[in-house]
């Protein structure tokens, strides 16, 4: 195997890492994570300043069910994942966030949760 091939996970770390250093959240406007797996998405809205996580959800057991527009798939699953993200974010009382995608691609199924989460309310 050649060394110096990188993998697309760790071009994704490398892409983490150099967002995290620019992006920090606090109690008024926390940081919106986001942790994208085969199976489903896990979000959480922390604080770093405190390092503690103020709100946290994950696509399969949020049973989240809504109109999704014309998105289908896991697509619709994540962006009602971000509706209701937003929801508990507003009945906390936070507004804005600044989000972290983590070094994932602001497409598809990351762009999605976060239209989501703008359309619930919250301010990224």
């Amino acid at each position: 195997m050649n060394k110096n091939k990188t993998t697309k996970e760790a071009q994704r770390k490398r892409r983490q890492k150099r967002v995290r250093a620019k992006v920090m959240g606090t109690q008024k406007r926390p940081r919106l994570n986001v942790r994208r797996s085969l199976s489903g998405m896990y979000v959480q809205l922390i604080d770093d300043v405190k390092s503690k996580t103020l709100v946290s959800l994950h696509s399969k057991t949020a049973g989240a069910k809504g109109d999704a527009g014309e998105r289908t798939g896991k697509v619709a699953q994540d962006y009602l994942l971000g509706k209701m993200l937003a929801e508990k974010a507003v009945a906390a009382k936070i507004k804005e966030v600044v989000f972290d995608r983590a070094g994932y691609k602001f497409h598809g199924r990351v762009k999605a949760l976060a239209d989501g989460a703008k359309d619930g309310g919250l301010k990224i």
